[in-house]
């Protein structure tokens, strides 16, 4: 079992770093095709009228003055290792992202934010995967009664209303209306609940329509199966057979739904985190995107990536766990 498990881990790391390097050339080329570094020099040296020397100056700084792939005036291997994707790939491996085109060390900022967003994202998940899957296992104990039809209906709704939507009428209701909370901002100190409770109720809010009938409906596929038939032969009563072997095998399917959620739980929100000015890496994102600033944009997108594989590996993991029947192989 042990060699099994070692070159499972093997095969998904390889497979990992070749995702990784191919992931890293698409966004360094899209990035590239959209600007150079002549015109990122420009942007944040303030304009048109800027010296070509500063703009060679600037590039020199930031390592932009180099080949993009390949180096003619180097000798060897060097003509493809001295540059500026290599480079810049190389370091994100042993997560040394340097700066951004702002002078900030990108390493520092990406853990100063990171608190905030995981104060946001991880109760935002735990709780409405919880609060999803108990409504959708009710549901399917009243299925084909009112309660269901009405349920049902109530899910449908909200995911018919835009999250902008919650987040607009979220704050209009709880921060001008009653001030119960404020509109928005962000406190490290004990304080900040006050700041997230109304973000994570809106984020619970927001999906918990789409996701109570999609787990609805896993359970419902699993009641018509034989090994259910055959619990109830047995004499288990409804509930042990929905709450105990019907959860049990729809863990599966639900274990698959919640591997998206995994690099958000990280990276943050962006709509929610910028109506509600939480510094967290969201916000972050989303100002390095409105700046240009290549070296952000890449180390999100590099960490997004990890943390998606990640969560596909714990995912292949969990489905061993969750039914023996499974073997890695």
């Amino acid at each position: 079992m042990s060699l099994t498990w070692v070159r499972f881990l093997i095969r998904k790391l390889i497979y990992a770093f070749a995702v990784l390097i191919g992931i890293n050339l698409l966004t360094f080329v899209l990035f590239f095709q959209l600007s150079s570094p002549d015109d990122m020099a420009r942007l944040q040296l303030g304009g048109k009228r800027v010296t070509a020397d500063a703009i060679e100056k600037w590039k020199a700084e930031r390592g932009y003055d180099r080949p993009l792939y390949y180096n003619d005036k180097a000798e060897g291997l060097d003509r493809f290792s001295d540059t500026l994707f290599v480079d810049s790939s190389l370091r994100m491996f042993v997560f040394d992202f340097g700066r951004a085109d702002s002078g900030r060390d990108i390493a520092t900022e990406i853990k100063r934010r990171a608190g905030p967003s995981l104060a946001l994202a991880l109760p935002s998940f735990v709780v409405g995967l919880g609060l999803s899957i108990s409504l959708a296992l009710g549901l399917a104990f009243f299925r084909a009664t009112s309660i269901d039809f009405w349920g049902s209906v109530c899910c449908v709704v909200l995911m018919s209303i835009s999250s902008l939507f919650f987040i607009v009428a979220g704050q209009f209701l709880f921060s001008r209306l009653m001030q119960w909370l404020p509109v928005s901002g962000f406190s490290p100190t004990v304080d900040a609940w006050r700041f997230l409770l109304l973000p994570i109720l809106i984020a619970i809010l927001a999906r918990l329509g789409g996701e109570t009938r999609f787990h609805r409906s896993i359970f419902l596929e699993e009641i018509g199966k034989d090994y259910v038939r055959t619990a109830r032969s047995k004499g288990l009563d409804e509930a042990t057979v929905l709450f105990v072997h019907v959860l049990r095998n729809a863990l599966i399917p639900i274990l698959s739904a919640s591997v998206a959620i995994i690099p958000l739980l990280f990276m943050g929100s962006l709509i929610t985190e910028s109506f509600f000015s939480i510094p967290g890496l969201g916000s972050y994102l989303i100002e390095a995107i409105g700046s240009q600033d290549f070296a952000i944009v890449r180390a999100m997108v590099f960490i997004g990536s990890v943390l998606y594989i990640i969560g596909l590996i714990l995912t292949d993991i969990s489905y061993s766990l969750a039914d023996p029947r499974i073997r890695l192989q």
